[in-house]
């Protein structure tokens, strides 16, 4: 391993912004003081009006391998993350094959093994009828059991109430939902077909995907997590009345029930599909200026945990499809922490409490083994953001493989500099060191 030590920085840490060094060797945090003297064999960096995080840990992605890799695949994909700051992700089973059983979810591991720049996870699978391959995960080295409660890849819908019943109450495993209610989804888009045929127009998404079917699923998803003892986490939360279903009055640690924004849904309302499109179609919709600003408000008083990317490339082409046709879903783990970044500027969030949300939280609520902190003897997971850099997405620097970006012409005021994966420097001012860091995250467990 190489040994390097970063001077200079403003390190944002556990609640707190002070100048200190760090010191790396062997993938960890030797050593953090005021002031480290380098020796011959040290690289030294200078993060001199910098600011020094650590690394973005995403708890929700899709990374499209195996089976659906013209959209993108572990390798370009987790490329685009280090290059976004993020260093460790957590990836969802609904890839083709689905990630159903313990031998593919397997499988997954050792092409990540192979191929990925950053620490990875792989959430098991649930279906209707897949109990028993749930129970065999191991909670040691997988971060949870996935379940779909609205409609999505294969057969991963798990509609049948029993079945729900029986796994919240079977597995002690962190259980995570995609919580939209599926027969109120497909009366609503009964109705705006019969309205409007095929003609669909793409603002009606929010619409068809209400806040309702959120509500609905969500609601019986934690009632259910209560009456059973589960442990449940509730992915992307998209709509203010979803809100008040979540506690800020005990400790993240003494949480059984915890909830994930997304970044899209903090930066997009309902009057960006003007122009945007299909572009920001995703399951939950991108709701209304109201529903964002309650996400932001539960995000900030502790009902809302964590924030993700739900990174979900589609092809240009499949996204130019009329809207009943076009997938939902988009790329964005190259941009999130900067566009973070963007949003703490305009006074929406401190830096601090950024860290807090997308690399201390994701590492207690997962219960990732020494991670998501900058601390001595942590894996040296670590981002470098110059704050007065600015820059413009385009289509010459996105490094999605799907090659677009929702944020396409977004100018953002600060860039990510430096990224380290296990103490290895694996992006360095737009350049990707091609050497393969990523580490099997493993949990406390």
């Amino acid at each position: 391993m190489n040994a390097f030590l970063i001077k200079n920085g403003q390190i944002v840490n556990e609640g707190q912004v002070v100048f200190a060094d760090i010191l790396i060797e062997d993938g960890r945090i030797a050593k953090i003081a005021s002031n480290i003297d380098p020796t011959s064999q040290i690289r030294v960096i200078d993060a001199a009006g910098c600011w020094v995080l650590p690394g973005m840990i995403d708890d929700q992605v899709h990374f499209r391998e195996p089976g659906l890799t013209h959209k993108g695949d572990i390798e370009s994909e987790s490329r685009a993350a280090i290059a976004g700051g993020i260093t460790s992700f957590i990836e969802q089973p609904n890839t083709v094959p689905n990630a159903v059983t313990q031998e593919l979810l397997e499988d997954k591991y050792q092409i990540a093994s192979q191929k990925s720049f950053a620490n990875y996870s792989f959430m098991m699978g649930g279906t209707n009828d897949n109990l028993e391959e749930v129970l065999k995960t191991n909670p040691r080295n997988v971060a949870g059991i996935k379940l779909f409660l609205g409609s999505s890849t294969g057969n991963m819908l798990v509609d049948r109430e029993e079945v729900l019943e029986k796994i919240f109450s079977s597995t002690k495993m962190l259980i995570a939902v995609h919580a939209e209610d599926e027969a109120t989804i497909q009366q609503n888009l009964a109705h705006y077909k019969e309205q409007f045929g095929d003609d669909i127009a793409v603002e009606c998404h929010p619409l068809i995907r209400s806040a309702e079917a959120c509500y609905l699923s969500s609601s019986k998803a934690i009632a259910l997590a209560k009456k059973t003892g589960a442990r449940l986490h509730v992915f992307h939360v998209s709509t203010a009345v979803e809100t008040a279903l979540f506690r800020n009055d005990i400790p993240l640690s003494e949480k059984k029930i915890t909830a994930e924004v997304c970044v899209h849904h903090l930066w997009f309302s309902d009057e960006d599909y003007a122009t945007k499109g299909n572009l920001i179609k995703w399951n939950p919709a991108v709701k209304s200026g109201a529903d964002r600003a309650a996400l932001w408000e539960a995000l900030l008083d502790g009902r809302i945990d964590v924030i993700a990317t739900d990174h979900a490339p589609h092809t240009l082409e499949e996204k130019a499809k009329p809207y009943s046709q076009a997938p939902s879903g988009g790329p964005l783990v190259q941009h999130a922490l900067v566009a973070l970044v963007e949003a703490s500027k305009n006074g929406k969030i401190s830096l601090e409490k950024i860290v807090e949300k997308t690399a201390h939280n994701p590492a207690i609520l997962f219960q990732i083994e020494e991670r998501g902190f900058i601390r001595e003897g942590y894996h040296a997971d670590l981002v470098l953001i110059n704050p007065k850099s600015s820059w413009t997405v385009s289509t010459d620097n996105i490094l999605y493989k799907c090659g677009w970006s929702p944020f396409e012409g977004q100018t953002f005021s600060s860039k990510v500099t430096h990224t380290f994966v296990n103490g290895e420097l694996v992006y360095e001012n737009g350049l990707i060191n091609e050497k393969k860091s990523g580490q099997r995250l493993l949990f406390q467990r």
